[in-house]
């Protein structure tokens, strides 16, 4: 079996609602040292990233999970994914489905495969909480490459498919979330949301998706942008060396660019100097009938931006030298 990150090593904070306007303020603007880096920029860290193209691709769950954020019980061993790059969150537990689907349309030329995350179970193993609750699928990456320096400008890509009405599941609010893990003098976990949303206008219901992004320097959950029913989203996340966070979003598929960030924050007022991973969160009405939105992701990579010559792995070339750090 695939090594694994320890379970007890990673945990991912509570949801808690937030209040606040996102302000598009410019990294000069808010006297940062460091322009934000665009997700997807500098070298993709080997042995980390998934494009799930591969057909014999496979999620093995292992239940019961852990729900160590209700009762303080992590289950070993914990569910993985056959290429050992995904891994159960330790505070939350596995997500009840993870699989390899058909890319939707309009998702990434020459893309044929995708993995979709959904759940039902999300509180504790045997019983139901009658409250909001969500489980976890972590990137392995903390096992396969090990942490990076905020120094190295670890950032952070992926695409989203927001899916037809008919498969919502049936509540506004919070159903998923796109977050990295992070250390300062305490580890914390910000992210992108996404909420959803059923809007009057001109007397009849629309449905949206609204981002939000957590969090700003006071740990508030600030509102960002909306998408539409059966569209994609680029969703990417950046660190600096001075230890700020840096959103990006943007509609459809495309590569992101510098106008696409949409926020960047020391979150908490945190300066982070470890990225230890990113992860997904996927949320439901924890009641044994409410099945969560499922959410389908697609080409979920991990870059350095400025790391020193030599010292990380890049993705598809020959091993590094001994000498370097493991």
């Amino acid at each position: 079996m695939a090594s694994r990150l320890t379970r007890r090593q990673f945990s991912v904070a509570a949801l808690g609602a937030g209040l606040g306007l996102l302000s598009r303020r410019s990294w000069a603007q808010a006297g940062r040292r460091y322009p934000p880096v665009v997700p997807g920029t500098g070298i993709r860290v080997a042995r980390t990233g998934d494009d799930f193209e591969a057909e014999d691709w496979a999620y093995y769950p292992v239940h019961p999970k852990s729900s160590w954020n209700l009762d303080e019980e992590v289950r070993e061993p914990g569910s993985y994914s056959k290429n050992g790059l995904w891994a159960e969150g330790a505070k939350r537990g596995t997500p009840d489905v993870v699989r390899r689907v058909p890319t939707p349309e309009g998702g990434l030329e020459g893309s044929t495969g995708a993995m979709l995350i959904q759940t039902l179970r999300s509180g504790i193993p045997g019983r139901l909480t009658y409250q909001q609750q969500q489980d976890d699928l972590l990137h392995n990456s903390q096992a396969t490459a090990g942490t990076l320096p905020v120094s190295w400008s670890p950032n952070c890509i992926c695409r989203v498919y927001v899916p037809p009405v008919k498969y919502w599941e049936r509540r506004d609010g919070a159903s998923f979330g796109y977050r990295t893990g992070l250390v300062a003098h305490e580890e914390y976990w910000p992210g992108i949301f996404l909420h959803m949303e059923r809007v009057q206008k001109d007397g009849q219901t629309q449905h949206q998706v609204r981002a939000w992004i957590r969090a700003d320097h006071y740990g508030r959950d600030l509102p960002s942008l909306t998408f539409p029913p059966e569209s994609w989203i680029t969703m990417g996340i950046s660190h600096t060396p001075d230890g700020a966070v840096h959103f990006f979003l943007r509609p459809g598929v495309d590569d992101l660019t510098r106008e696409d960030c949409v926020g960047s924050y020391w979150c908490y007022g945190y300066r982070a100097h470890t990225f230890q991973t990113f992860f997904f969160n996927v949320i439901n009405m924890d009641d044994g009938r409410s099945v969560s939105t499922p959410w389908i992701v697609d080409d979920a990579f991990l870059f350095a931006a400025t790391p020193p010559a030599h010292k990380v792995r890049m993705a598809g070339r020959p091993p590094a030298a001994a000498s370097d750090p493991r």
